[in-house]
């Protein structure tokens, strides 16, 4: 057994301040070095988890942010505004919900009108949910929740947003998962989602490349983050990655840093259609 996480459930989306132990999101420990000085960066799904660690990231790096959050995570929202209050960045706060065009539009517009640019795009907003009774527990409601989160948002917004990231010769960073590689049967839907979004980088960075924007992806394992206690069987969560080679779950900082080497051009300028995993050692490949 974990005893680093004992079992806990919440309802979704759920909430970081009720999770034990609280993830770290790298409010103590990252340290910028200016890899994004002058980027305005959009992250979806800022909030908690991964996103708020990419967003505390990004802003030491030198970037304005934008980020995006469901309206019932607005405490979750508060307290990456709070970290961001330490830097000198620009924020941009957005609540939405991604699950229809216009507002990936109006999302895309509000982050260039009012923070001046857009230079980087990470796609990280998700829903996941187990099934315990398998493909028959496969609802129309949580199967389109799914598609349209995970799948339809991402397309969406990157439509609206290249026009402004080929002026900035600006790059794309999706949020892929281990998932993709070795899917759990009871999450067939999310699963595939992160297999076509695997797919989708492959073929966005052919396609943009010539015209200057660079498109990848980040692979994470079991990483800590309010997805897990609001999704999980609270039961499994005492077993949360120790399946992994390292034996142990992810914190959301030791994610951070690929989405930062990816949005950097001074360390990846010739990086462009690939996934980069933070699994514990689990392969994706």
């Amino acid at each position: 057994m974990n005893d680093q996480f004992p079992a806990q459930q919440q309802e979704p989306p759920g909430l970081t301040s009720e999770m034990t132990p609280r993830p770290d999101h790298g409010e103590e420990s990252y340290v910028g070095h200016g890899r994004l000085a002058g980027k305005v960066a959009l992250i979806t799904g800022g909030d908690s988890g991964i996103g708020r660690a990419v967003a505390i990231a990004y802003a030491r790096e030198g970037a304005d942010v934008a980020f995006t959050y469901l309206p019932e995570e607005e405490p979750d929202a508060q307290e990456t505004l709070e970290a961001l209050g330490s830097t000198d960045a620009k924020v941009l706060p957005i609540p939405v919900d991604l699950r229809d065009s216009r507002s990936c539009d109006e999302v895309v517009r509000r982050t260039v009108d009012e923070l001046g640019a857009l230079d980087v795009l990470v796609n990280n907003a998700g829903y996941q949910m187990a099934r315990g009774d398998g493909i028959d527990d496969l609802d129309d409601e949580h199967l389109d929740r799914t598609m349209k989160t995970n799948l339809y948002a991402l397309l969406w917004l990157v439509r609206a947003a290249v026009p402004h990231l080929e002026s900035r010769n600006g790059s794309i960073v999706n949020n892929t998962s281990i998932q993709a590689y070795q899917p759990s049967t009871s999450l067939v839907d999310y699963a595939s989602t992160k297999a076509a979004i695997n797919n989708i980088t492959v073929n966005l960075a052919a396609e943009l490349g010539p015209r200057g924007v660079r498109v990848n992806a980040v692979a994470p394992g079991p990483i800590w983050t309010p997805l897990q206690p609001a999704t999980q069987p609270a039961e499994k969560l005492t077993q949360f990655g120790s399946d992994t080679p390292l034996g142990r779950a992810g914190q959301p900082a030791e994610v951070a840093p690929a989405f930062v080497f990816l949005a950097s051009d001074a360390d990846a300028g010739y990086v462009s259609g690939t996934v980069l995993g933070v699994t514990g050692g689990k392969p994706v490949f």
